[in-house]
């Protein structure tokens, strides 16, 4: 158990690996991501940052940790990409380090450093890590929540229990109350197991106390302001609505079945899925030998927090009534250090065959995943961009096969087999890179709002109106030009931005004919399936003359 910072720095090294490379490159996603880059950008217009802001309307949807550390970095860097998604990215850095961190402290320096780099790159911590959201900081609070409370439980020291609120309370600042409620939801359950299977301290009142009022006191200041600038009615829109509202009730259309989160975890812990089941059954055998030394303590302690870790949230949220797959990603810690254990027993005592199994599994999924591929290819006839994405994606599982079948013969020497899930990891860096830097920029083709968007910079003039009318893309065309943006719906109304600006640009499908209202409408540019219109010259006649009563915000759909 040495060596807790060098397993850090290995894990934070992971971490960039798979989230900095081509960080800034490309556009912003749509919905979320150009959502919550605007209430990001609009901070720093309105140099407002008690109340979030949304299409220059007040924003009550998500706690504002992710956007003020979003901000601060588009003041650093320019609003852009890069500076958005920067947040997410160091957050997954420190995830890795922490994790690392963690489990070298009770486990050992590599079973410490396969947990850290297995997190990093797995495929669900590579995407949450590179997104411009909110929940790579979410994630990041409720680990260092558990694993401070773990800490505590296990050491009888209510400094660490103390710490663990500090941390929830940025968690909380994050996404709201999740975080406290899913650490308690896996903290309480393991100090009862841990209590039965071997000794734990139950934290004192005075822990209890100060942890909550240290909680209150991070989170109270925000939430006071933002009740004496707009009432409490904004609090129960954004705890009770954003966030008990999303467990009670369906936000978004965003359904699943109880099943949902299965096939969520087996794609998002990717390529490392393949040691998860023997992960689970040694785990599950492991707890249940009586402890020989002080090392081996220590590991079943931490054996039964990841198990405890893995199920709870998992049940927890199959529950919910929306879903979303990243709500899942915060238990990946917990898998991580599952495999972990598993793979740092198996090369300890030379048992390889269970995993030279999984490592062979890697590289026949990614055959057959590259032969239907190909197979796809041909029997669609994909040309151009599309064509160029498959032949993409079959690099990317080439470079994957590869760094498996190094794992496999890694695995079959003895004095090298301990640096067989770095093989993995390192191909897994490559086809994180390649998708990146190579097969992403491609998609821009097939996000034609950016590039309209661009035009209506270019050539608008002041007091132009903006709007979008059927088609995706409402949260780009805001962040991409500037508030008010107008989403219009079929028929328009002769009342509308359309007829009563002296110029007004409009968004809209290309198989759509929008009515001109008597006035000159002049077909501007066109981007895949959405084209751009320009309304101006005499302003419509009596009939069509009106006042505009209310805007409609764009749907910001929430992750």
């Amino acid at each position: 158990m040495q060596n807790p910072w060098r397993a850090a720095l290995i894990g934070a090294a992971a971490g960039a690996l798979v989230t900095i490379p081509g960080l800034g490159s490309g556009t912003l996603w749509d919905n979320s991501e150009t959502a919550y880059g605007e209430v990001a950008r609009e901070i720093l217009l309105t140099h407002d940052w008690v109340v979030m802001h949304f299409n220059g309307a007040p924003w009550f949807v998500q706690p504002p940790l992710y956007f003020w550390i979003a901000a601060v970095c588009a003041k650093m860097f320019g609003i852009g990409t890069f500076a958005l998604r920067l947040p997410s990215a160091l957050a997954t850095i420190a995830m890795g380090g922490m994790t690392g961190y963690a489990v070298t402290r009770q486990a050992g320096f590599r079973a410490g450093s396969y947990a850290a780099v297995i997190l990093s790159t797995c495929l669900m911590q590579a995407i949450v890590g590179r997104l411009a959201i909110m929940d790579a900081l979410l994630d990041l609070a409720i680990a260092l929540t558990i694993f401070w409370w773990f800490r505590a439980i296990q050491t009888g020291r209510d400094r660490y229990f103390i710490y663990g609120w500090v941390a929830a309370a940025f968690g909380f600042l994050a996404k709201g109350p999740v975080a406290p409620i899913v650490s308690l939801l896996v903290i309480l359950p393991y100090f009862a197991w841990e209590s039965h299977a071997s000794r734990a301290h139950w934290p004192s009142w005075r822990a209890w106390l100060g942890g909550v009022v240290i909680f209150a006191a991070i989170v109270a200041p925000w939430l006071g302001a933002l009740a004496a600038r707009t009432g409490l009615g904004s609090l129960a829109q954004l705890i009770g609505h954003y966030t008990f509202g999303r467990y009670t009730g369906t936000i978004e259309n965003q359904s699943g079945p109880f099943w949902y989160y299965l096939p969520v975890v087996v794609l998002g812990f990717f390529p490392w899925i393949a040691f998860l089941p023997s992960a689970v059954a040694f785990a599950a055998g492991a707890v249940r030998v009586r402890p020989t030394d002080e090392g081996q303590r220590n590991a079943q302690q931490m054996m039964r927090l990841a198990i405890v870790w893995s199920v709870v949230p998992l049940l927890f949220f199959s529950c919910a009534r929306t879903k979303l797959p990243n709500y899942i990603a915060l238990e990946f810690p917990a898998l991580a250090v599952l495999a972990a254990l598993y793979i740092d027993d198996a090369v300890e005592l030379a048992r390889t065959h269970a995993l030279r199994f999984s490592a062979a599994a890697v590289p026949v999924t990614m055959l057959l995943l590259g032969v239907a591929i190909e197979i796809f290819s041909r029997e669609n006839r994909l040309t151009g961009d599309l064509r160029g994405a498959a032949t993409d994606a079959l690099y990317v599982a080439a470079a994957i096969a590869a760094g498996s079948v190094g794992a496999f013969c890694l695995l079959l020497t003895r004095r090298r087999r301990t640096a067989a899930p770095y093989a993995l990891a390192a191909s897994m860096l490559v086809a994180v890179t390649l998708i990146a830097v190579v097969a992403l920029p491609q998609a821009e083709a097939f996000k034609p709002v950016p590039h309209l968007a661009s035009i209506i910079e270019r050539r608008r003039h002041a007091g132009d109106a903006i709007a979008i009318g059927d088609v995706a893309g409402g949260n780009a065309l805001v962040f991409y030009t500037s508030p008010p943006v107008y989403t219009l719906r079929a028929p328009y109304s002769p009342a509308g931005v359309l007829c009563t600006s002296r110029r007004a640009w409009l968004v809209a499908r290309r198989d759509a004919d929008p009515p001109p209202f008597g006035r000159r409408r002049r077909l501007i540019a066109g981007w895949g399936k959405a084209v751009l219109y320009l309304y101006d010259g005499a302003r419509c006649g009596s009939a069509h003359r009106g006042r505009v009563t209310a805007r409609t915000e764009t749907d910001a759909r929430e992750i």
